[in-house]
């Protein structure tokens, strides 16, 4: 097994900007001594100051001593010249992202370091391949990509380009390790992992909102309601900024020479492109003005419980369902499995969506009153559900479903009939996305989960949620929004497809 840095490994890190303080935060903290280089005049100084104060508020909560607090503080060193970086064992550069910028830095620290010091950028989109190839020793460059805020998110990607070597990356994994973080080996692909797997979270939501599905405030709040998510795709997109959110997609859809699965939004073009931001700007897909009234999710109206309830099998659905209605007195009769029925009542038939909509299961069915709900992370915990009705459903069927699920605890968002609803199609393309890193080499699977619960905070690992819904279920959706697109976008990864086969999950 390869072994980190020893403490005694002076580490440099080159930018002292919040990422670059961030990461000299948790070398110096983990005990090597650290120097801050950046071209600004007194930036490191600056930097310096601000993570000693991080440390006496770390001691002052009790989270370190006083004098471990003194001892970190004291390992930090402003260098004002790259020459001064001559003694360190590892380089870890966070400066603006340009491949051309980086190229001249690296070549510059070649010739100044060791040939034993390692090199690593921490570009969140840039190839280490590309920036590797400017220089005289390449296998010494990786990635070493934290996430902001460094000393507190655990998660760190440690990226090969097609030069490092082997034990460079073991090594970095190590030293990370060793600081505290959980690193995840990736190969340098357009947006590594986290920024690739990501994309369908905010390109499912824009899709359905461009499609009219529902207003932003709603699909947020059934993502967060019922998949668990801490912030919904518009509340986030608005949080990080569209002129970030919307660079990142399009170079990861330029890098992967316009694959349609990536393509950005004509809507956060707008937005982009008037200015509207985000918070930061004060106007996104919210308004954050002063005195602006906060967007409120729709919910239906209170509906009574319908009679002759029945729930069909033991799916987790109809588990939930059985568990809630019971532990509101709410009368039902339990029966065998009968397809994919969830529950009848009121001359209603509920089911969970399978990425069709609602008027073609109606007409698939030859059953007008079909009522489609949207998947949930844990129906039992779930306090929101979305559901869409057939264009052949009657209006008083509707209100049985809604009544249904609302005397089962459910707050209730009737969206419009888009297929696949907003919660699983969105889980099924974050799946396939997964799935495609890890059939394209970039990471294996358990890394992947690793990465997006702790890159992105996502209440479960995309491949271990396609695996408790179930890869036939998962390939059916996809297959579904294939079918009703008819676009590329949609198509399911071969390692999906190859798990359904050989009737093996992911993990």
């Amino acid at each position: 097994m390869m072994q980190a840095l020893s403490t005694q490994t002076v580490v440099a890190v080159i930018g002292a900007g919040a990422m670059g303080a961030g990461i000299a935060q948790v070398a110096a903290a983990a005990g090597h001594m650290v120097k801050v280089h950046d071209t600004r005049p007194d930036a490191a100084a600056q930097a310096i100051v601000g993570i000693r104060a991080q440390f006496e508020k770390m001691a002052a909560k009790g989270k370190l001593t006083v004098e471990a607090a003194q001892a970190a503080g004291a390992r930090l060193h402003a260098a004002e010249h790259v020459a001064d970086l001559a003694d360190a064992g590892l380089v870890v550069e966070a400066i603006v992202e340009s491949l051309s910028v980086k190229q001249k830095l690296f070549t510059d620290l070649e010739a100044v370091v060791s040939a034993r010091c390692i090199l690593a950028s921490n570009t969140s989109s840039i190839s280490i391949t590309a920036i590797g190839a400017a220089l005289k020793n390449p296998q010494r460059l990786a990635g070493l990509h934290f996430f902001n805020p460094a000393p507190l998110m655990a998660l760190v990607e440690v990226v090969s380009g097609l030069a490092t070597a082997p034990e460079v990356a073991h090594t970095l994994f190590a030293t990370a390790a060793a600081w505290g973080k959980t690193p995840v080996h990736a190969k340098s692909t357009p947006g590594f992992i986290v920024n690739r797997v990501a994309r369908p979270y905010y390109a499912e939501a824009l899709r359905v909102l461009t499609e009219g599905g529902a207003d932003c405030a709603t699909l947020d709040a059934c993502c967060r309601e019922a998949g668990g998510f801490r912030m919904g795709p518009f509340e986030l997109m608005d949080m990080i900024g569209h002129d970030v959110n919307f660079a990142v997609t399009n170079s990861v859809w330029r890098a992967f020479f316009n694959d349609p699965r990536f393509s950005p939004s004509l809507i956060q073009q707008d937005l982009v492109d008037a200015g509207f931001l985000g918070k930061k700007t004060g106007r996104g897909f919210y308004n954050y003005q002063e005195g602006a009234n906060k967007a409120l999710p729709s919910t239906a109206p209170t509906q009574p419980a319908p009679s002759g309830i029945v729930i069909y099998g033991q799916t987790t659905a109809a588990q939930a369902l059985t568990a809630r209605l019971q532990a509101n007195s709410t009368d039902f009769t339990p029966a065998a499995a009968m397809g994919d029925t969830l529950a009848t009542a009121g001359g209603v038939t509920l089911r969970v969506t399978d990425g069709r909509t609602a008027t073609r299961c109606a007409f698939d069915m030859q059953t007008p009153n079909v009522v489609l709900i949207d998947l949930a992370l844990d129906y039992h915990k779930a306090t929101r559900l979305a559901v869409a009705a057939a264009s052949q459903c009657a209006p008083t069927a509707a209100h049985a479903a809604i009544g249904l699920l609302q005397a089962a605890g459910f707050a209730v968002s009737v969206l419009q009939d888009v297929p696949g609803l907003i919660l699983m199609r969105t889980v099924a393309m974050l799946a396939n996305e997964a799935a495609d890193a890890v059939n394209q080499g970039v990471c294996d699977a358990p890394a992947v989960d690793t990465a997006m619960r702790l890159g992105v905070n996502y209440p479960c690992g995309p491949l271990a949620w396609a695996d408790a819904i179930g890869l036939e279920k998962i390939s059916a959706v996809l297959s579904n929004l294939a079918h009703t697109y008819g676009e590329d976008r949609y198509r399911t990864s071969p390692l999906i497809q190859h798990h359904v086969f050989a009737a093996k999950n992911f993990l």
